[in-house]
């Protein structure tokens, strides 16, 4: 428990609890709003890793050789629910989550690639 600072002008104060961030927290899971899709033209041009074939040849070469130069899409979401922790001087989150990536073909096709747990 925090005592709130004694204000000497008008000002707003939010507290905010373990209870409520991670009701919230639920409360976007379940409703499966913690999913994003990412495409390669979402990605800023000077960002240093592009959503291309061509940029995970690091990571995977032989997806360069099967599918030369294509676009790339991520899919984003929370496996299970956040944890959130409040500390006096921040909240700190846990998240549970995958992401799943695609090569996107000439006809809008989209083929699996990799997926990975973090």
């Amino acid at each position: 428990p925090m005592t709130p600072p004694v204000a000497h002008e008008p000002m707003l104060l939010l507290a905010v609890t373990e209870f409520v961030a991670n009701s919230a927290a639920f409360t976007y899971f379940a409703a499966g709003a913690l999913r994003k899709n990412i495409s390669s033209d979402m990605l800023p041009r000077r960002f240093p890793l592009q959503l291309r074939t061509q940029s995970m040849e690091v990571f995977s070469p032989q997806l360069q050789e099967r599918y030369p130069d294509q676009p790339m899409e991520l899919h984003l979401w929370a496996r299970r629910q956040p944890l959130l922790s409040c500390r006096p001087d921040a909240v700190h989150g846990t998240l549970f989550s995958s992401a799943e990536a695609f090569v996107v073909l000439p006809n809008a096709t989209r083929v699996p690639a990799f997926l990975l747990n973090i």
